[in-house]
């Protein structure tokens, strides 16, 4: 359990134990402190320091000006141009008859007008829905219907994809098209012009609305491995606090290396390449980025090649998000041919990772590589560690943060399990959310006195590292993206060849794991690989379809309770396994 340190470190490294830096790091009157206070009746660690909404940073960050906060291709926004434009908006929906605790979906690829819709429906006490870019109408269809949107966004791919769906949604009021010309819809660019248009735009200001800390601003779906996918109902605080985290962990990490953290942060240049309808994107990422007056680029679509391209000529100095990203970065066969010297961190999570990869993007790119834990249910940030720390433990998530606790308990969830010992992995703090939107039994079982029961299987050492050892939900992750078992494997059995069948994940040295499936036909029944990957495609996302399928004569595998051993369906797989 102790150092596994799989590059050579500073002899001298820590100068400051963990407990020394929190302890400088949270004193009172420090920038971390911390206070209690009441959240749905279970006294709570908070950032004392914290900004008390979304609305109020919407407002702060407005002094960074005519700094770069968004580019996107030749679309460059200011921090000044992104408050104009959320002003805007802000307005229209007031205007549309939106109010608190409505709901305002949106569904769009990482574009400019992302942040500034999220911002402009949270600071008028709305909640935001970010539905995933990927799904398909029927998967979009349910999480519309079940939030109650009242107005929806959509970019133009979007909207041809869901164009014949507006009709169905009742709740639908009014539906926003940016960069598509829906004859059915409002245009964004009505309302505020082109992206490069914004800094031209009146100064309205905010409409007032009083917003408080534990009010409700997101849903966000995430699927579960029974029945249909929950909305998981967050606050907020629980948005906030991811702030303060990111900043407490690498301000720690600079501590532990005998540096002085800078105060304020210092702006850096991320390339931000994981979907923002992601928690790890929204709450991590564009939240940091944000408070720190940082500027984000986007893609269009990933590409290692550009990407390098991009990193050259604008000097970005951070990105990741999922292990996948670092892995084409440094096997790309050109890398040698760009200038990457300017990354200075590279950090994932949501994905499996080899220790290889974390000894490869510190020897590769002279970066310091990061890595965390935390779920949909945890609005991202719980663990965090970076540099010596992660090189110290590259198989740990790392640490909780100081507002954080974590316990590991039994499979009956009633005895908490001592240091070293696997079991589940329950986290309590500011950032859980509230529930599950409409799911009061689902709430129940996952939500207890201010804890989450995760489902993941983990340990804790000494030092409070945490190890993720397995996943209890039956769930696969292909390059950050969660693939549920039950719910492709529901799609098969609805083929009428199959009589049993079960997915599960092949280790991927880039992507973490991909989804294949083992099949039984029923007697005298005939389906091949291609057709039913196809049946699969045809009703799923295009992440969720198993990149193989084998087919065995005898029904799969189970123990005394019924559950399918997937375990040993494995080695039906060995030539993947070995990719």
């Amino acid at each position: 359990m102790g150092n596994e340190a799989i590059v050579p470190l500073d002899p001298q490294w820590p100068r400051l134990s963990l407990a020394q830096a929190q302890g400088l790091l949270t004193a009172p009157g420090a920038p971390f402190e911390m206070e209690s206070v009441d959240i749905r009746g279970v006294p709570t660690r908070v950032w004392k320091n914290a900004p008390p909404s979304l609305r109020v940073i919407t407002q702060l960050v407005r002094a960074y000006g005519m700094r770069d906060f968004t580019v996107y291709e030749g679309e460059r926004v200011s921090f000044e141009a992104n408050y104009r434009a959320t002003c805007h908006i802000a307005r229209r929906l007031v205007a549309l008859g939106v109010g608190k605790g409505d709901r305002v979906a949106l569904a769009m690829r990482n574009l400019p007008e992302w942040p500034a819709i999220f911002f402009a429906a949270a600071s008028i006490g709305a909640i935001v829905v970010p539905l995933n870019a990927w799904w398909t109408g029927s998967e979009i269809d349910y999480a519309v219907r079940d939030s109650g949107a009242k107005i929806l966004f959509v970019d133009g791919e979007r909207d041809a994809r869901l164009k014949d769906c507006y009709g169905d949604w009742p709740a639908l009021e009014a539906v926003v098209v940016s960069r598509g010309a829906g004859p059915s819809a409002v245009r964004l660019e009505d309302w505020l012009g082109g992206a490069n248009d914004w800094a031209g735009l009146d100064d309205v200001g905010l409409p007032e609305v009083e917003v408080a800390p534990d009010d409700d601003v997101t849903i966000f779906y995430t699927s579960g491995t029974t029945g249909s996918p929950k909305g998981a109902l967050g606050t907020h605080r629980n948005l906030i606090t991811n702030v303060l985290s990111s900043g407490y962990c690498a301000a720690r990490t600079t501590l532990r290396r005998g540096e002085t953290p800078a105060s304020p942060p210092e702006p850096k240049r991320g390339l931000l390449v994981i979907p923002l309808f992601h928690v790890t994107a929204c709450s991590a990422s564009l939240m940091g980025a944000v408070v720190t007056g940082s500027t984000l680029y986007f893609m269009r679509k990933w590409d290692a090649a550009q990407a390098m391209d991009l990193i050259q000529r604008e000097r970005i100095q951070l990105t990741g998000g999922v292990p996948t990203i670092a892995w084409q970065l440094l096997e790309h066969p050109e890398r040698e041919q760009y200038d990457l010297s300017s990354l200075e961190s590279v950090s994932y999570g949501g994905a499996p990772s080899a220790p290889e990869l974390v000894k490869r993007i510190r020897e590769a790119f002279g970066a310091q590589p990061g890595n965390g834990w935390g779920m949909t249910e945890t609005m991202a940030t719980v663990t965090l560690h970076s540099g010596e720390e992660y090189l110290a433990r590259p198989t740990s998530a790392g640490p909780p943060v100081p507002v954080a606790d974590l316990k590991i308990m039994d499979a009956d969830g009633k005895v908490e399990l001592p240091v070293g010992e696997v079991g589940e992995l329950w986290a309590r703090g500011p950032m859980i959310v509230k529930g599950y939107w409409n799911k009061p039994e689902a709430t129940a079982e996952t939500f207890v006195d201010g804890w989450v029961r995760t489902g993941d299987l983990a340990r804790l050492d000494e030092e409070g590292y945490l190890y993720i050892v397995d996943r209890a939900k039956d769930m696969v992750i292909r390059g950050g993206e969660n693939i549920y078992s039950s719910e492709v494997e529901n799609v098969l059995y609805a083929h009428p060849a199959v009589t049993d069948c079960a997915l599960i994940g092949l280790p991927h040295r880039v992507l973490g794991e991909e989804p294949a499936a083992v099949v039984h036909l029923a007697p005298g029944a005939q389906a091949g690989e291609a057709e039913l990957q196809d049946w699969v495609r045809a009703r799923l996302a295009a992440f969720k379809v198993p990149v193989a399928i084998r087919f065995v004569s005898e029904v799969l595998p189970r123990n005394a309770q019924g559950k399918i051993l997937k375990r040993e369906l494995h080695a039906l797989f060995a030539e993947e396994a070995a990719a």
